[in-house]
């Protein structure tokens, strides 16, 4: 068995602390792909490049991210991979590294693991988020059958559930995709499992600082997040993809399944 990581990555500030955990990384994954947005900063891409056994692609446009990352993936040798949105994934290795480890070591006995988060960790995200994606779930979990939180960016696929998803899937709604790979997972005969954790806690608090917001961190973030209305309406938006995207998977045709 060996798991190789498929991330998409927005950089915002997190690139000092991402290189204190390279090491750690490398440890756990096989190989790393890393997708970036084409207005990437030029110096984040330098600093990536020739770091171990780190794949960087750009994509041509953002919210292909997703998609690439775990074609690319597919690439490396692996048996399993791990798709997590990468701030995501600094703040997790960063604050609860052995969780992490352990929830690496859990995809790979399993097709797919769906990465949920605990009510602590859910309750730390701003209500625009934690009101919407409610629905958003609880839409994706009638569809695949089973109780599931879908967007906590994070999902572990074995090498064939990730070889069904790229004959199936084309790029082009990123947050659809927490919805549309399960459904197409679940009618390709595929199980889907969960698990709930602590490290996907709210990460977006943690932007352009030097180390993992802390809880008082993330309740100010929090408020001053939900005090905008903006944020409300693009949170709607969001849930809609997911649902949508997963109402169309429920109809597609299958290319290749389990």
């Amino acid at each position: 068995m060996s798991i190789a990581l498929a991330s998409a990555w927005h950089p915002r500030g997190e690139l000092s602390r991402f290189k204190n955990l390279i090491t750690e990384l490398e440890q756990v994954y096989v190989g790393m792909v890393i997708s970036l947005p084409p207005e990437a900063d030029t110096e984040v891409v330098r600093a990536l490049q020739g770091v171990g056994h780190l794949q960087v692609v750009i994509t041509p446009f953002w919210s292909g991210g997703r998609h690439l990352a775990l074609e690319k993936a597919l690439e490396t040798s692996a048996t399993h991979l791990h798709y997590v949105d990468f701030d995501r994934l600094v703040r997790w290795v960063e604050t609860r590294p052995e969780e992490w480890r352990q929830t690496v070591a859990a995809i790979q006995e399993v097709d797919c693991l769906v990465v949920g988060r605990t009510e602590a960790a859910y309750r730390s995200h701003p209500q625009a988020l934690y009101q919407t994606e409610a629905i958003s779930n609880l839409v994706t979990s009638y569809l695949v059958g089973k109780p599931l939180d879908v967007s906590a960016g994070c999902k572990g696929f074995s090498r064939r559930a990730a070889e069904v998803l790229m004959a199936n899937c084309t790029p082009g709604k990123a947050f659809g995709t927490d919805a549309e790979w399960l459904v197409l997972l679940k009618r390709a005969g595929f199980e889907i499992d969960t698990l709930a954790v602590d490290g996907l806690d709210w990460e977006s608090a943690d932007r352009f600082l030097e180390r993992a917001a802390d809880p008082q961190d993330q309740l100010q973030a929090a408020e001053v997040y939900d005090a905008d209305p903006q944020n409300w309406f693009k949170r709607v938006r969001v849930a809609m993809e997911i649902i949508q995207s997963g109402l169309e998977a429920e109809e597609r045709y299958l290319e290749s399944t389990r």
